[in-house]
């Protein structure tokens, strides 16, 4: 059992137990009828990546390779573009928030990054004085909400900070989400931020450190309590599983690929769970 599995199960028996139900909800199923869930506020994890702590489950399958792939089209395309993602990366999963006709999400996620230059003036600061405690992504451009149609950014900030320990110079993370639906994107959204974590200490040749998770409203949608249930009654396999980023330290940021990336000794439990997303 990971420490992934036990946060994973606590969160579910938290939300199935102590939840409660969401009002006026946004989402929709695609027959078009509300998506209500039930939810709990103030969400908290912690990782230490550095003893091989990685926020994945083994109770279920968790698509890795195609959410890393998410995290290249926003922090190294920079773009909301959808026909990058799908004919680069062949990751579909964005079409369903296709605005109109557009071919894009709106200005959202990369297209931020890019408005604001994120990650190269964040690399610069970090490269100047890496004690510095400004180091954040924010995604959340109330002028762009407004000049674009589009879902608002789910995991919207991210803060680094840097820890000497000896002689090893550690890259800590922090991941805030507004809003987070724990069966389907809770260890996706988690792992992509881990995969960012170490493309910007490998840039610096840094080691990853440790990885903390805040999300505000976590939820499970009320056509998925059937799934929660199986859940909680699989038992965990006995694998570790970690992620690697097989390149040299100090390899740029902008050079890693997503084939550098590889998850090991990753034996989840079977079969996949079906889930019908709210859109």
């Amino acid at each position: 059992m990971t420490r992934a599995d036990i946060i994973f199960k606590d969160n579910i028996r938290k939300i199935m137990n102590e939840g409660v139900f969401s009002q006026q909800a946004r989402p929709k199923y695609k027959d078009g009828t509300t998506a209500n869930s039930k939810y709990i506020t103030g969400s908290f994890a912690e990782y230490d990546l550095s003893k091989g702590e990685f926020p994945i489950t083994t109770l279920r399958p968790i698509a890795i390779k195609s959410a890393i792939k998410e995290i290249f089209w926003i922090y190294q395309d920079q773009t909301s573009n959808l026909d990058v993602l799908r004919d680069k990366y062949r990751v579909n999963y964005w079409n369903d928030w296709e605005i109109g006709e557009t071919g894009t999400i709106g200005e959202r996620y990369g297209a931020i990054v890019k408005k604001h230059d994120i990650i190269r003036k964040l690399l610069k600061q970090l490269a100047d004085n890496p004690w510095n405690r400004r180091n954040v992504i924010s995604l959340w451009d109330y002028e762009a909400f407004e000049r674009s149609e589009g879902l608002l950014p789910c995991a919207f900030q991210t803060m680094f900070d840097v820890r000497q320990v000896g002689d090893d110079i550690y890259l800590d993370a922090t991941l805030t989400q507004r809003s987070n639906d724990m069966l389907v994107a809770h260890h996706i959204n988690a792992m992509q931020y881990v995969a960012l974590q170490m493309m910007i200490a490998k840039h610096f040749g840094w080691k990853v450190g440790k990885f903390f998770y805040f999300i505000n409203n976590l939820h499970i949608y009320d056509n998925q309590f059937e799934q929660a249930e199986e859940l909680l009654r699989r038992e965990p396999t006995a694998c570790q599983p970690r992620l690697m980023l097989n390149v040299p330290d100090g390899t740029d940021f902008f050079a890693i690929k997503p084939e550098d990336f590889e998850l090991v000794d990753y034996d989840p439990v079977k079969p996949q769970l079906k889930f019908d997303l709210a859109i």
